[in-house]
């Protein structure tokens, strides 16, 4: 009679030298591949199946089961967001969330179960997103979202999974496995001294130039600068107190707290300033430091304030820059002119001092070149070296501001919002309200002849509402 053979993967029982039976099976793989197993020893055959039995039993009971449940990923992803991340984070960081989530997350992926979600699911995700997923202004910015888009969705698919793995949902992650974009902060520019004093020149035919004063002697940011009070500034001692920012929530404009806790700063600010301060609040009859030119008792708009900052660069021939690098041309000069990092931090409102060491590691490193020169020079009596100069006091610029040109009332207006486009807008009062409608391209001359065509456009559909309204 030949030998009864186990089921596979039920292990295997075999009769030793010794008389005694032995039952192996395999348990795992080791980490070069190679199979883990466990032996039981029996007197008889059936004894040892019997212990080979129970050896199963008990490494199939120990083993983890996938748990049973019925919700979706996007039924999971909802309550996590409502429940664990919303009360922790504000109001602008609850758009964010809200606008991943609910308009690119859930409408794709939503529907899989919790369960049945797999790193392919979520890898094909963002291969979508990054290729068509755009949903708002896709002839303006393209078809496909950002790196940094698709990246901030995997890092909330991942956090929210994690809790799901946490309280038992799922056994693994499977976000863990997924491969994001790699994303590359945006270059920091910074202005030469010959450009900020054109700037400065160009901002006072612009009325604009306190407050960009303000923002190249404090680097405040472009928020916290627009949501100081004269309340804030103490005139006797120059100390101004950075307690609240502008941001612009769901569409309309709020003043909410700082970014972090080190947000919430004081600045001294130096005697020529405040005169200039001083100066400045004679003629403004408002709460507000810059108030807005529309509406009463309420701070400039962050985004009219970088449309103005982009037509003085242009009209003072600077390089097109964001708001954000004046603090960074600020953070470069203080340390440049022997400010120290600490300091440094302190003013512009980081959390520490290591923040900012990672982003002016350029600064930094000419710094130590030249603290190591003159120890050097000290020390050892080596000549200075030809850069380690002190350097000249740059010469006042000859350029004079240039003056707005003002377009013939029914032309619309054309402005300069990015490196290569432009956007041309017309707006028409229709009823007491104002009906606005914007064309772009990718040079000014592009932009007037679509700005041309879209005004005739408009004035026929207007004559045609008039006509409409007046057979009515």
């Amino acid at each position: 009679m030949g030998k009864k053979k186990t089921k596979r993967g039920n292990g295997s029982i075999h009769l030793r030298k010794d008389g005694r039976w032995e039952g192996r099976m395999v348990i795992g793989r080791n980490e070069k591949g190679l199979p883990k197993t466990k032996n039981v020893l029996a007197r008889t055959r059936r004894e040892c199946q019997e212990k080979l039995k129970a050896l199963r039993d008990s490494i199939n009971s120990a083993e983890p089961k996938q748990p049973k449940t019925s919700m979706t990923f996007g039924a999971w992803l909802d309550h996590w967001y409502r429940s664990d991340c919303k009360p922790t984070i504000s109001p602008k960081t609850q758009t964010d969330y809200e606008n991943r989530i609910y308009q690119h997350i859930i409408p794709e992926i939503g529907h899989i179960p919790l369960v049945k979600l797999t790193s392919g699911d979520l890898q094909q995700f963002y291969i979508r997103l990054k290729q068509g997923g755009r949903l708002l202004q896709p002839e303006r910015y393209g078809p496909g979202l950002s790196d940094r888009m698709v990246k901030t969705c995997h890092v909330t698919c991942r956090t929210a999974l994690d809790k799901a793995v946490s309280q038992g949902l799922l056994l693994k992650n499977p976000a863990a496995a997924c491969k994001a974009p790699a994303t590359h902060p945006k270059e920091m520019q910074v202005l030469t001294q010959e450009e900020m004093q054109r700037l400065l020149i160009q901002a006072k035919e612009n009325d604009c130039y306190e407050l960009l004063l303000l923002e190249l002697t404090t680097g405040l940011r472009r928020g916290e600068l627009l949501a100081l009070q004269w309340d804030d500034l103490d005139f006797q001692t120059g100390e101004l107190r950075v307690q609240r920012q502008v941001q612009r929530i769901r569409g309309e404009l709020t003043v909410t707290q700082p970014k972090t806790r080190s947000s919430s700063r004081s600045i001294i600010l130096p005697p020529p300033i405040l005169d200039i301060l001083k100066s400045c609040r004679q003629h403004t009859g408002s709460r507000w430091m810059f108030p807005s030119p529309r509406k009463e008792d309420s701070p400039r708009d962050p985004a009219a304030v970088r449309k103005t900052l982009s037509i003085i660069l242009e009209r003072a021939g600077c390089k097109h820059v964001r708001f954000h690098d004046l603090r960074h041309t600020f953070a470069t000069n203080a340390l440049e002119h022997g400010m120290d990092v600490k300091t440094l931090s302190a003013i512009i409102g980081h959390v520490s001092s290591a923040t900012t060491l990672n982003v002016y590691a350029h600064v930094t490193d000419g710094m130590r070149q030249s603290a190591a020169a003159k120890i050097d020079c000290a020390i050892a009596k080596a000549e200075p070296e030809p850069d380690a100069a002190v350097k000249e006091k740059p010469a006042r610029t000859t350029f004079q501001a240039v003056k707005g040109k003002y377009r013939k009332p029914g032309t619309g207006c054309v402005s300069q919002i990015g490196d290569h486009l432009w956007e041309g807008r017309y707006s028409p009062k229709v009823n007491g309200k104002r009906m606005a409608r914007n064309v772009y391209a990718h040079s000014e001359e592009e932009c007037e002849e679509k700005l041309a065509k879209l005004i005739e456009e408009m004035k026929e559909e207007l004559a045609a509402l008039r006509a409409q309204a007046k057979a009515g």
